[in-house]
């Protein structure tokens, strides 16, 4: 059984995409592997380091990793902050990282580019944060997107340094979890390839959200003036719409669509309407499972401090362990 390690920012509600990117494999993944799902609430800081409510945004995370499927029985679900380990461990990764491989990481420089304001240590330190996380369990696989490969890479070459530098065989090299089929890509409701809360809360649909909210929000949804010419290739905002009908609707309805619009007879707010019953529709169990686990403190209690205790087992032995290779004894 391989051992799993992935962990999520708690800068704000779950949406679409995320559960089409990686909870829904997250809930298979935990049925053939020892997984550790953590909510990241040190990595959240390093982008936002005055949050309004971190208590609340970790609390919506957990909420939602428990709605979409997550089984505490069955995976070890914790909060980053939580594991003390984990910041000794990312000190002693500092230790051995040097400034210039952390300065060249693409993210590194696209978000001081973004925000200039705030190039502080922890953000160019995120990728020995990352490999803590990810090491502290001696993790074989981690589910990783196309923005984090260069961060996992990163984690392999912090794990085969400390082997190397302490003539050990001692973490192993991660490599990314390979999913059984291709993960579904969610694109923004404001036209955009993806969608992200980052950009602006209408682009995306939250798992939380309310039958009237979703319907405003879908109906405001970008398109453009009609099929002017059917033979030739769907405008960006227009082929989004096609995507969310084909994932969230039956083959039929989005077969009639694709119809009208083929025929060039196709009405867009026919079309918003239909594709906002439909997302209310799958919507649903999600928002009432939320709802109930948000008043429920007691079983959120209960799970924060199972997911510490089965994680801290775990990490508490490789520290004593990477202690002892690095020569730190007691007298």
């Amino acid at each position: 059984m391989d051992i799993v390690v992935s962990g999520i920012r708690p800068t704000g509600k779950l949406h679409l995409g995320n559960y089409f990117g990686a909870l829904k494999s997250f809930v298979r993944m935990q049925e053939t592997n020892n997984c550790f799902f953590f909510i990241a609430d040190y990595h959240s800081l390093t982008t936002h380091p005055t949050p309004a409510d971190l208590h609340g945004n970790v609390k919506n995370v957990l909420v939602e990793f428990l709605a979409s499927g997550l089984d505490p029985e069955k995976s070890t679900i914790y909060i980053q902050s939580d594991l003390p380990e984990v910041a000794e461990l990312y000190l002693l990764l500092n230790m051995n990282a040097y400034i210039g491989e952390l300065e060249r990481c693409t993210s590194f420089k696209e978000k001081i580019r973004q925000n200039p304001q705030n190039v502080n240590a922890g953000l160019l330190t995120y990728p020995t944060l990352m490999a803590s996380d990810i090491i502290i369990h001696k993790a074989q696989k981690v589910p990783v997107g196309k923005d984090q490969e260069q961060h996992l890479e990163m984690t392999r070459t912090f794990a085969n340094r400390f082997n190397r530098l302490y003539k050990v065989d001692y973490f192993p090299e991660p490599v990314a979890y390979t999913f059984d089929e291709e993960l579904v890509k969610i694109p923004g409701l404001d036209g955009s390839l993806k969608m992200s809360k980052s950009d602006s809360e209408n682009n995306a649909i939250f798992l939380a959200d309310d039958p009237a909210v979703i319907r405003k929000k879908v109906m405001r949804a970008v398109t453009d003036t009609g099929p002017v010419d059917p033979g030739k290739p769907k405008s960006q905002p227009v082929e989004n719409l096609f995507s969310l009908l084909k994932t969230l609707s039956t083959p039929d309805i989005y077969s009639h669509f694709e119809e009208e619009y083929s025929k060039g007879t196709i009405r867009y707010g026919d079309m918003k309407k239909q594709l906002a019953e439909d997302i209310i529709r799958f919507n649903e169990p999600f928002r009432n499972r939320i709802n109930q686990l948000s008043a429920d403190n007691d079983y959120l209690k209960k799970t924060v401090k199972l997911g510490a205790e089965k994680a801290h087992e775990s990490a508490l032995k490789t520290i004593r362990e990477v202690r002892e290779i690095i020569g730190f004894k007691e007298f």
